[in-house]
């Protein structure tokens, strides 16, 4: 569990607008939708929970449906960015994507970076779903999205500092230059990915893809620039997107 934060001037952090509405977007699904808990018309106990069920098939990504040709299918990597299964799985990549996604909506801009977003998200839910075809377990989340955020990053902002609090360290504040702090992040996925069955719990591969795809996508569209160099401060977190 890592805790970053990056110190930004209000003015960028003001036209952030790409982020910010992603934030919100996704926030206002979970409040809508049952794992909020605060819609009555779900019900509770059991039918909640029937209810989630549904909810989760409906809008998620179901590997075993996904290649099937359905069109509404099709359509879920991008429904499945948007819904979250707790709030703590909202909370921590909505984090990610605050302190990361900023400076990143900056130096693609605002078109591109939404662009950005959608495809490497819906890329690395169906690459989850290409190497599990026979699930029938449901995928949702903005993981692959901020994973793919976070490599961009790692590409053009390497040397930016970073703060994170680590949990085996008593959460002592330290600072890192962000390559150190995303490629420790990188390989705990790995790590993870490598010990995870095929039932329910985090997809660490669509994390990994998610990643891959973004710090390439970065370094092929802008290798020949000059990569920006911000001697900010860090100081958010939280868990794993």
């Amino acid at each position: 569990m890592l805790c970053p934060m990056i110190v930004r001037p209000a003015d960028l952090r003001a036209l952030a607008t790409v982020t910010h509405a992603l934030i919100a977007a996704c926030g206002l699904v979970f409040l809508l939708g049952p794992a909020s808990g605060l819609d009555p018309g779900y019900g509770t106990g059991d039918a909640l929970m029937v209810a989630g069920t549904e909810y989760f098939r409906r809008w998620g990504v179901v590997p075993a449906e996904l290649f099937s040709g359905s069109g509404r299918a099709l359509l879920t990597p991008l429904t499945a960015l948007f819904v979250h299964g707790s709030w703590l799985h909202l909370l921590g990549n909505m984090l990610f994507l605050h302190v990361f996604g900023t400076m990143t909506e900056e130096r693609m801009g605002r078109a591109r970076f939404l662009g950005f977003y959608v495809t490497t998200g819906c890329l690395a839910l169906a690459a989850y779903a290409g190497a599990n075809a026979s699930s029938t377990q449901t995928l949702v989340g903005a993981s692959g999205a901020v994973s793919a955020v976070l490599g961009a990053f790692l590409c053009l902002f390497p040397r930016v500092r970073v703060t994170s609090l680590l949990p085996f360290l008593f959460f002592v504040p330290l600072r890192f230059p962000a390559w150190i702090v995303l490629l420790f992040w990188f390989a705990l996925q790995w790590v993870a990915a490598q010990r995870a069955g095929s039932g329910p719990g985090v997809a660490y591969l669509a994390h990994l893809v998610g990643f891959s795809l973004g710090f390439c996508y970065a370094w092929v569209r802008f290798r020949r620039t000059t990569r920006v160099r911000r001697p900010a401060t860090a100081t958010e977190g939280d868990s794993q997107p």
